[in-house]
């Protein structure tokens, strides 16, 4: 089977479903321009770092890129157009980033959004919701009104209808100094209604406006998902519980301990005074 048809059949069939289309689309223009011609069998450790040389980006891409080209082929397998599967050699996993912001940078990053003409409008909001709850830029961008009871303090970011994964949107109760801005928002807002929007229109993606933020902050390295480590880190300094931080953050508590466990005041304290 050509990996081109394994591709296509993904995309159409797998792909517009996915949570994560557009990346799925734009990984499948490399592959199929790589593997064009080359059949499943030809799937074997060397093409797959042959791939990695020619695509000159950095490993975490190159691992993304070729989880769809491995999606790809167990689709076609489960659909019965392959009798078997073959192994798909991913580069190394990239350490895990470790950048979070100080209290000190994440007042100067509100207030240069706050003095932006073009996006004051709703990425104060968007910083001052991923700062306080820690959701995923994703989860943020979509929450809508009816998700949000202000009455009992609580944010659905699980919608009904949406799909399942592996990242886990969680039902979180809303902290004290968020509820406020909250509230100030859902003045300009309707039930059915973006919380983040730009004038009643739909913020695709703040990538732009929030990094002219930064820069004006005088941060260097800092992405909107760096607000979620933000969260986790000041959650572990404070020794907030972990099975709570980690049910609240929507992630395992194994998660939280291999990333963060650094930075909880209890972190290695017994074994490091036991002499």
């Amino acid at each position: 089977m050509l990996l081109t048809d394994a591709l296509a059949d993904y995309a159409e069939e797998k792909g517009a479903k996915a949570m994560a289309s557009e990346r799925i689309a734009y990984a499948i223009v490399p592959l199929a321009d790589f593997w064009e011609g080359r059949t499943v069998a030809n799937v074997t450790r060397q093409t797959c770092e042959a791939y990695h040389k020619w695509r000159a980006r950095s490993n975490g891409t190159v691992r993304r890129e070729l989880g769809v080209l491995r999606a790809a082929i167990n689709h076609a397998h489960a659909e019965g157009r392959l009798t078997r599967t073959v192994v798909v050699h991913l580069p190394e996993r990239p350490d895990s980033k470790q950048r979070w912001l100080t209290k000190n940078e994440a007042a100067r990053l509100l207030l240069a959004a706050l003095r932006s003409k073009k996006s004051r409008l709703y990425l104060p909001l968007f910083i001052l919701i991923a700062l306080h709850t820690g959701a995923r830029k994703e989860a943020i961008l979509s929450l809508r009104w009816g998700q949000v009871d202000l009455d009992a303090g609580l944010i659905d970011w699980n919608p009904v209808g949406r799909r399942r994964t592996k990242k886990q949107r969680p039902r979180v109760r809303i902290p004290r100094r968020l509820l406020a801005h909250l509230r100030r928002a859902r003045l300009r807002g309707s039930d059915t209604g973006l919380v983040i929007h730009d004038s009643g229109k739909p913020v695709r993606d703040p990538k732009k406006s929030f990094a002219g933020a930064c820069q004006r902050a005088g941060l260097d390295g800092v992405s909107p998902h760096v607000l979620r480590h933000t969260r986790a880190t000041w959650g572990m300094q404070a020794g907030v519980n972990k099975w709570e931080l980690s049910g609240f953050l929507g992630m395992t508590v194994e998660t939280l301990e291999n990333v963060y466990g650094h930075h909880h005041p209890d972190y290695q304290r017994h074994a490091a005074e036991a002499y």
